[in-house]
């Protein structure tokens, strides 16, 4: 583990992602915005095939689970009644030095290296510890700061088309309230029966006041979050089953076992009966990768009382009504794209003293399932034919630049798993050389072969 994580840094990481297309510093030419990343060529089909993996395990796979896709915009009462609008806070506090702003919670976990737990702290409590360490800022060096403010992160914006008629609005900072207001809607419609799932990929919004490092927090980010809606006497049952869906999805995706682990949360929120984390080893240490609550019935009852919509369900066998218990399972895809990218990043030394940057996705991950290479431009033609033939099936790359070396050291850079060479035996007897990216062998198969062979390794 130790020398496959000396490997990986989060400069490495950047560099290698801004310089192959995978990701971009947002509003670059401008001179970015921070908590901003762009996802180019490369990078969107990276995070778009991490979005099937993770549909088809929890949607398509799942007796009993559909999907929403709900709008961003919603109204404010929404937010009020799920605690967002009182308490979405961050403990902030600001240099006098330097005017930057921080949390306290986060400095005190960087000062004492993740031993001392904030969460079990109140503000008061941080505060005192902040001064008696003499914790520094991380931009001035000096200790010298305000008192603790609670900082809410949601964006606000307002609608209406007049100054007068404008109401408040905001960006959800979650996506699971679309999941929870959709609950009568989804259950009708489908005519779904308790237990069931309601799952959802989408946008969320949050006014981070921390450092980024990099894709790991940002201000604009994806989830993927599962809600199951179950019995209360059921739920430590299922809490149990979807710790280990969510660890069989993750180590499904190419991860070891040995980079990641579970971490019970030692202070609960206030809507959580249990709750635990998959942390990962990001080269940054270990830190969250996602979450698995279990919120009681506290959503739908909040939205009942808010609303004065009944969230009782009816059991058609027993006619008793009841308030389902939820059961969340949620994972952001950018933080799991920076961990896919973490756990497929190495350095290979080579035979002849040259080191290979190779990133080592699984093939379904992949952005491109292969790469189709002419050994000479002027077998473009017959390559350009296979790649077409190819392209129907899959997402593929083609190059023709530059020696085949350093094409395959491109592709190498990518995770493109094969690359398919056309030479002048594919004029004659219509076979290719076909070169994995992994062990860098080689072989030959008939050109009409590529694609059944393909299919078969990036199968999840």
């Amino acid at each position: 583990m130790e020398e496959k994580k000396s490997v990986v840094t989060m400069e490495k990481l950047v560099n290698l992602c801004k310089s192959r297309g995978i990701i971009f510093p947002g509003s670059e030419i401008y001179g970015g915005m921070g908590n901003t990343w762009d996802y180019g060529p490369v990078g969107v089909e990276i995070k778009n095939n991490i979005k099937r993996a993770w549909w088809k395990k929890f949607v398509q796979e799942s007796d009993n689970s559909y999907g929403v896709d709900a709008a961003i915009l919603m109204n404010a009462r929404v937010w009020d009644a799920s605690g967002h609008t009182a308490s979405f806070s961050d403990p902030k506090m600001d240099c006098k030095e330097c005017k930057t702003r921080h949390r306290a919670d986060t400095l005190i976990e960087a000062h004492s290296h993740g031993a001392v737990n904030p969460d079990t702290m109140t503000n008061e409590e941080m505060e005192n510890y902040i001064k008696e360490h003499k914790v520094c800022c991380p931009k001035c060096g000096k200790s010298n700061f305000t008192p603790i403010r609670q900082f809410n992160m949601m964006f606000e914006t307002s609608r209406g088309v007049t100054e007068e008629g404008q109401n408040k609005i905001y960006l959800r900072p979650e996506t699971a309230q679309g999941e929870f207001v959709n609950f009568l809607n989804v259950q009708r419609t489908t005519r779904a029966k308790v237990p069931f799932g309601i799952a959802q990929v989408g946008k969320a919004f949050r006014n981070e006041i921390t450092p980024g490092n990099f894709i790991f927090r940002t201000i604009e980010f994806e989830q993927m979050e599962h809600q199951w809606f179950c019995k209360e006497g059921t739920d430590h049952e299922y809490y149990e089953e979807y710790k280990k869906k969510a660890w069989d999805f993750v180590i499904s995706l190419g991860f070891k076992p040995e980079h990641l682990r579970f971490k019970d949360h030692d202070k609960l929120a206030h809507y959580a009966k249990s709750a635990c984390d998959i942390q990962y080893l990001f080269p940054i240490g270990w830190s969250e990768l996602n979450g698995i609550h279990n919120r009681t019935d506290y959503d739908l009852s909040r939205h009942q009382e808010y609303s004065g919509k009944s969230m009782l369900y009816t059991d058609p066998v027993s006619g008793e009504k009841y308030i389902p218990y939820v059961i969340e399972y949620s994972i952001g895809a950018d933080r799991l794209m920076l961990a896919v990218l973490s756990e497929a990043y190495d350095e290979e030394t080579l035979e002849n003293g040259e080191t290979r940057v190779v990133m080592h996705f699984h093939p379904a991950l992949a952005a491109y399932k292969c790469a189709v290479l002419p050994l000479q431009k002027n077998l473009s033609e017959k390559a350009k034919e296979i790649y077409k033939k190819l392209s129907s099936e899959f997402m593929c790359a083609y190059d023709e630049a530059g020696s085949i070396g350093k094409r395959y050291r491109r592709q190498d850079e990518i995770g493109t798993p094969f690359c398919v060479t056309v030479d002048f035996d594919t004029l004659e007897d219509g076979t290719v050389t076909v070169r994995d990216r992994d062990t860098m062998s080689q072989i030959r198969l008939p050109a009409d072969e590529v694609a059944p062979f393909i299919q078969k390794a990036i199968k999840l």
